[in-house]
């Protein structure tokens, strides 16, 4: 079954303040991912976790290499924002599940339905090919 993104879910997602491990984020300013986070903490208050291979800082937020190595004092993760590839996201996705993650978001052309039908059996809300900085100002944040 195709997923289809739940309006609610979106907004609920974007105006409830919580913690957000962005899984791709890295010191590189001219991925996606650089400015989509500056913007969920800044502008949507959110706190950020960075989740990239070397586990490196970025935007004065320690980062970590997976999502397990984020320690208890940081949890629980609300959202588990996803800029990878569709073909490795699967992978992220489960482990945000083991986590204990409330949501998992697939940024805009990351697509996964079977990772998808996962989390949403698991109980995670799921968004999939759309970008918080896009629906947020549909909605007026």
């Amino acid at each position: 079954m195709t997923h289809v993104n739940d309006p609610e879910v979106i907004e609920r997602l974007l105006r409830t303040k919580g913690r957000w491990a962005v899984v791709g984020l890295t010191t590189n300013e001219w991925r996606a991912a650089y400015d989509t986070s500056l913007y969920i903490r800044d502008r949507l208050g959110m706190d950020i976790i960075p989740v990239n291979l070397p586990g490196d800082t970025v935007h004065g937020e320690a980062g970590y290499t997976k999502l397990a190595d984020i320690p208890a004092s940081k949890q629980p993760l609300d959202v588990v924002d996803c800029f990878v590839n569709s073909h490795k996201v699967g992978p992220v996705v489960d482990q945000a599940i083991a986590a204990g993650a409330k949501a998992v978001w697939l940024q805009l052309g990351v697509i996964d339905e079977a990772a998808a039908a996962r989390a949403k059996a698991a109980g995670l809300d799921v968004v999939m090919n759309a970008c918080p900085a896009q629906e947020a100002p549909r909605l007026g944040l």
